[in-house]
């Protein structure tokens, strides 16, 4: 939308909004390289840590499979329509409310949560991968889904957070390098400070929203992301449908 707003034409497709989030994924390793470096060392003889990273991989396939498959008619569909992404926008305000209904009424009922990103069971880290199948589609956030995805399967907010970014790695990282092998032939040499811009810019409001989004959620239901969505949705189908965007 930012690309629309700004009248951006890169000649690159969707390789642009998909490649920057190389950044984003730059400035996750780098927010967590102390824990990433503590697994690294650990990993062979802690079950916890082993634990968490088999989880990772569990999560990881779906979204991976169905990107493989759909990649092109993701780009040449999902990606061309104005109005795939303020729907997109709105229906996932409104699900960010469904499940805050959802855990309460859990609570409620005396279900505990998993409090500990380590502790997620297979088919709770299977949950998060399918519902991250949904950030395929323009408009839907990856974080948001995998954090919804994750409070569905009975993990608490912090920790379904916390999951949520160890899962962003893999995930980002190998679409970003995917999507540019296969777009190689539409980047041209001078895209390539484009792309090294949007890179850079990407990864230092990434670095700010991940060490805001922790401690906000440690604290905060998803209540203030649902109405911004569901709001900035309706303006964006508002000025499509009177031919402003």
């Amino acid at each position: 939308m930012a690309e629309r707003l700004l009248n951006f034409q890169s000649g690159m497709g969707g390789t642009f909004a998909i490649f920057i989030q190389l950044g984003a994924t730059l400035a996750m390793i780098l927010y967590f390289a102390r824990d990433l470096i503590a697994q690294l060392k650990a990993v062979r003889h802690d079950a916890a840590v082993q634990r968490l990273w088999l989880n990772v991989a569990i999560a990881f396939v779906p979204a991976a499979a169905v990107g493989f498959l759909l990649h092109k008619w993701i780009k040449e569909v999902l990606f061309v329509s104005p109005y795939v992404i303020p729907t997109a926008l709105i229906a996932g305000g409104i699900l960010m409310f469904v499940v805050e209904w959802y855990v309460r009424r859990r609570a409620e009922r005396g279900h505990t949560q998993v409090t500990d990103a380590e502790r997620l069971s297979h088919p709770q880290a299977l949950t998060v991968g399918l519902v991250q199948i949904l950030a395929l589609i323009p408009g839907v956030s990856r974080s948001g889904s995998t954090i919804v995805g994750g409070m569905f399967a009975g993990v608490s907010r912090a920790a379904a957070t916390r999951f949520s970014f160890y899962l962003a790695i893999p995930t980002m990282l190998l679409a970003t390098l995917f999507d540019l092998a296969t777009s190689l032939d539409n980047v041209s040499a001078n895209d390539w400070l484009l792309l090294a811009v949007g890179t850079v810019t990407a990864g230092i409001t990434a670095w700010i929203a991940i060490a805001w989004l922790l401690r906000y959620v440690a604290n905060h239901t998803l209540a203030l992301f649902g109405t911004y969505r569901i709001v900035v949705g309706v303006l964006i189908l508002l000025l499509l449908v009177t031919g402003r965007l």
